[in-house]
């Protein structure tokens, strides 16, 4: 008896030391496979130090669809996993429509907000029903306030597919937001001006979608005539330099300066276009406009680098609508038609920069060759394999969009459209006559990076009365291509010094029901579920009363 006692105190006395040592020592085992509910070193710097309060509004909230309750229920394991990391997060979950009182006014102002809702067709059931989500977040630290995407949209995927790439976004979603709140602009961004470049109307969306990070500032070449070296040595006091679509051809001192900044380090991302060709040129008495070579001098530049540009232009059949009247007179009628010299350029799934990216909308772009060096080369953004080369010059016509194109024509496989680049470039102007003497030369450059894309338009925002509309987004079919996020992934590639970028790479299985199936097999899942364990309940029963009888009669 006095062992038993004892064996029984043992065992409380190992219970209350288990239990103390938990209270003291807390450690969370992540399991999964994919290592979804760990956040990476970077998410966890970006909050561990915060001296005030970070607080996050969630909207996601309701009774939604069950990809939604997917996205939502993830959703709040990040935030839960970035709550436990500092006892500054605050967290709000919000449904903003819950309240028939508020409902219409909570989303009128979350819309003008900038929040755009979801509209959720279900018809499932046999009766077509819509409602209202926003897969959205605010964070607020101190006196900032951004709003963070919880939903990754997509003209050309399934919902089931947006939410998968959305749960494998939401990490770098959350951490991109907290960047901006609570670390300071440290890198500096110098948009070129001086060869014909957009105006900054025509680029203003893209400005300030990089305006959260970086500092901006314009910078223009025309210095070179009677400074050269000063242009230079300004020049390298910046880490990103944006050319966006020049015109104008460059000077061999302008490419000097350039070449020297590309060896000293900088960073460059080209817009670039060696065809002369553009959409508003066709809107005319003819409707037609001839394109030709565009020469900014900047072939062997790119050449030596490891590329080049070809002088011509990318026919797809996989390609944006145009919207053109169609009829006679009266009867006209604006109707959406392909255009094939609107490319849509497919993503590289491999690459953080262009991981889980929308598609990308040209207008008129051409080809980029790569050539052997000793550069690394990344082909981030390509035209679908149904192509066909245009040389120029050649007359183009809207007309072109009423007549069904050849499929025979249109066999030269996959374009390239947009390159990065990364390694020790070799000056342009190695064992060469400098055209200007340069305080030390660099004939091959320490490691540095830079994106080439062979069209100037996909940074071009529309203009609608005097004020810049979102870049990307396409009047004709209403969605929103992939053009902003795609820049912005490249700035924050080349500029990357927080980790953020790596951050994208992350892969997260999900697992989805299949819709089709469920409405398909619905009566036999819902026998297997209900039914069946009645039937085996009632049979379980049926039997233990038989049986028990059977012993005691």
């Amino acid at each position: 008896m006095n062992k038993n006692i004892r064996n029984i105190v043992g065992v409380l006395l190992g219970l209350i030391l288990v239990n103390f040592l938990a209270s003291k020592v807390y450690h969370r085992f992540d399991l999964t496979k994919d290592k979804r509910y760990t956040l990476s070193e970077t998410s966890k710097d970006l909050v561990k130090d915060l001296d005030a309060p970070l607080i996050i509004d969630m909207f996601l909230e309701g009774d939604f669809p069950s990809e939604f309750r997917l996205l939502q229920s993830e959703t709040r394991q990040i935030l839960e996993e970035f709550g436990l990391e500092s006892n500054q997060i605050l967290i709000n979950y919000i449904n903003p429509i819950v309240d028939e009182a508020t409902r219409q006014r909570n989303i009128d102002e979350l819309t003008k907000s900038g929040l755009e809702p979801f509209i959720n067709t279900d018809n499932s059931s046999g009766k077509v029903t819509q409602e209202i989500i926003f897969p959205w977040a605010f964070a607020s630290y101190k006196d900032k306030t951004v709003k963070i995407p919880l939903l990754k949209r997509s003209i050309t995927k399934s919902l089931p597919e947006q939410i998968t790439n959305s749960i494998q976004s939401l990490e770098y979603a959350f951490a991109d937001g907290f960047n901006k709140l609570v670390n300071p602009k440290s890198k500096n961004i110098a948009v070129l001006k001086g060869n014909g470049e957009l105006n900054d109307i025509y680029i203003a969306d893209f400005l300030q979608t990089v305006k959260p990070y970086y500092n901006l500032a314009q910078f223009t070449l025309d210095s070179v005539t009677s400074n050269p070296q000063g242009t230079l040595d300004k020049l390298n006091s910046y880490d990103l330099i944006v050319v966006a679509k020049p015109t104008e051809n460059f000077s061999e001192n302008e490419k000097l300066v350039l070449d020297q900044y590309i060896m000293n380090g900088g960073k460059s991302l080209w817009l670039t276009e060696s065809v002369v060709m553009d959409k508003d040129s066709l809107y005319n008495e003819t409707n037609s406009s001839v394109s030709i070579l565009r020469d900014l001098n900047l072939n062997d530049f790119f050449f030596k680098y490891g590329i080049r540009v070809n002088p011509s232009l990318v026919k797809d059949l996989f390609s944006a609508p145009i919207m053109l009247a169609i009829g006679e007179g009266s009867q006209a009628q604006l109707q959406p038609i392909q255009w094939q010299y609107s490319p849509l350029a497919a993503s590289n799934p491999t690459h953080p920069i262009s991981k889980n990216l929308n598609l990308v909308k040209f207008d008129f772009a051409s080809p980029i060759d790569t050539l052997k060096n000793n550069i690394e080369k990344t082909i981030l953004l390509r035209s679908s394999p149904n192509t066909k080369i245009e040389g120029v010059p050649t007359q183009i016509s809207l007309a072109e969009v009423t007549k069904t194109p050849d499929g025979n024509e249109y066999k030269n496989g996959s374009q390239n459209l947009a390159i990065l680049l990364e390694g020790e470039f070799n000056s342009v102007y190695d064992k060469r006559i400098l055209p200007f003497k340069v305080k030390d030369f660099r004939s091959k450059g320490i490691p540095s990076k830079m994106v080439v894309i062979s069209d100037g338009d996909i940074i071009k925002n529309k203009v609608v009365r005097n004020r810049p509309q979102e870049l990307g987004f396409d009047e004709v079919t209403g969605k929103t291509f992939g053009n902003k996020e795609f820049l912005l992934n490249v700035v924050n590639y080349l500029l990357d010094d927080t980790g953020l970028i790596n951050i994208r790479a992350k892969e997260v299985s999900v697992a989805l029901l299949d819709s089709e199936s469920i409405k398909e097999n619905k009566t036999k899942w819902q026998l297997l579920n209900i039914a069946l364990p009645l039937v085996l309940l009632g049979v379980f029963g049926f039997l233990y009363n038989y049986f028990r009888r059977k012993k005691y009669s």
